[in-house]
């Protein structure tokens, strides 16, 4: 498959993960307070005056405001997102994120505080929750933030002809930098993370106990496909380090002197036994596509690869690294 196809299927997939994420919220939106109409107020409270209410709506209003205020926010952010630069495409994110927990937080709250009271004027004051709202939609954003910044283009090639092993002069650095994304185990991620989040507010907001191990079994599996969707390999003068998921937590490195050799190798998750972090007799191998890898031989244990672009290039420079540590050494 060629970069260029890649680049369109990872483009694809991170498409499919936004539009999760849209019609995830939606859902919570519609779905919190339509679930817990039979124990709710008719009309029900949506504003307070400090923490006492001192307004109302109806159900459907309260149902239906909210989520058409998401639906025409989150068009804005993508119109922005496909007509904008980069820097638009940035902004978008964020306020996509900030919004969608927003909304969903005081959807969220408002259901809680008219939970199985007589009338809406009797619904509960609000305090804390209005910091946590507040809170968790800045958090978002920021997390938005930084998966955006780490979002961008596949390899960064070094400056250097291709070959096996660099001829990189005394004093002269290189970087390479390569990044591969499985788009399907992501969205699995963001399912598992909408359920997780759906869970745990019904849970926040009194609907159910068994919510909270719901959220936590989808939380697990949402954390797990996170961290398996993606991977970035980065050769530096202190060598190479393999980053995981969208935040490149966990990683594992390798210094110059403790790689014996490295080289570009074809491999297809049948000859490792399947896709994420694979153990087989080929050694350790992150496969999140087919196609080319990049392998590195240690100095002690087993091989290791990891699917990533332009793997031939990295390879060159790890030897020419290694070579250079191994000579000063």
């Amino acid at each position: 498959m060629s970069r260029d196809a890649r680049q369109d299927g990872r483009r694809g997939g991170q498409a499919a993960v936004r539009a999760v994420g849209v019609l995830g919220v939606l859902v919570l939106l519609l779905g919190l307070p339509w679930g817990a109409r039979a124990r709710l107020p008719e009309p029900l409270a949506t504003h307070w005056s400090g923490a006492h209410p001192d307004n109302s709506s109806s159900l459907t209003a309260a149902v239906l405001f909210p989520a058409g205020v998401w639906v025409v926010g989150a068009a804005v952010a993508e119109a922005v997102r496909w007509h904008g630069g980069e820097q638009a495409r940035l902004w978008a994110a964020v306020a996509t994120a900030f919004g969608g927990a927003l909304l969903t937080g005081i959807q969220v709250s408002i259901v809680s505080a008219n939970l199985d009271r007589p009338s809406w004027q009797e619904a509960r004051p609000l305090g804390v929750e209005v910091a946590l709202v507040l809170a968790a939609a800045v958090g978002s954003g920021l997390v938005a933030w930084r998966l955006a910044r780490r979002g961008g283009p596949g390899p960064r090639p070094v400056t250097a002809a291709d070959g096996p092993r660099l001829d990189l002069p005394d004093g002269q650095r290189a970087v390479w930098l390569s990044r591969a994304v499985n788009p399907w185990l992501g969205l699995l991620a963001a399912v598992a993370g909408l359920g997780a989040a759906g869970a745990a507010l019904a849970g926040f907001a009194g609907l159910g106990g068994p919510s909270w191990a719901a959220a936590a079994t989808l939380a697990v599996v949402a954390l797990a496909g996170a961290a398996c969707s993606s991977v970035q390999a980065r050769v530096t003068e202190q060598g190479l380090t393999v980053a995981f998921g969208p935040l490149g937590r966990p990683s594992r490195h390798w210094a110059p002197e403790q790689i014996a050799s490295a080289r570009a190798e074809q491999r297809s998750p049948a000859e490792v036994g399947g896709w994420g972090y694979r153990l087989s007799g080929l050694g350790t191998t992150v496969m999140l596509r087919r196609g080319e890898c990049l392998v590195i031989s240690p100095r002690e244990g087993t091989d290791f690869a990891v699917s990533v672009d332009d793997a031939e290039r990295g390879a060159a420079l790890l030897n020419a690294l290694a070579a250079r540590r191994n000579a000063a050494g």
